[in-house]
């Protein structure tokens, strides 16, 4: 799978970058037709969560996506990439019920 990422108002460093792709690779577990996607990291200036991650993911015939915000890219990561776990497994579920 193709995965994007952009960091916004910062330079995200390799060690970061490399965390992201790993653990959004273990995606592949739940659904092995992940064809590509995109992360955004952006350093907000409010509070003490300022750090935000989104992920989208594109599936044959859907887009998933996720939003989660914490003191940490890797927490904000750990958090989105466990929402779009769940989504993968209704999307699937969905598709062996036929109701996609």
């Amino acid at each position: 799978m193709r995965l994007q990422v952009h960091s916004i108002h910062f330079d995200a460093d390799r060690k970061l970058i490399d965390f992201i792709e790993q653990r959004v690779d273990k995606l592949h577990t739940f659904y092995d037709r992940l064809e590509d996607g995109e992360v955004f990291l952006k350093l907000n200036n409010e509070g003490i969560e300022n750090k935000t991650v989104e992920i989208k993911l594109n599936v044959p015939g859907r887009k998933l996506f996720a939003k989660e915000q914490a003191r940490s890219f890797e927490a904000a990561a750990d958090m989105a990439i466990e929402a779009l776990t769940n989504q993968l497994k209704k999307f699937k579920t969905r598709i062996k019920n036929g109701r996609v």
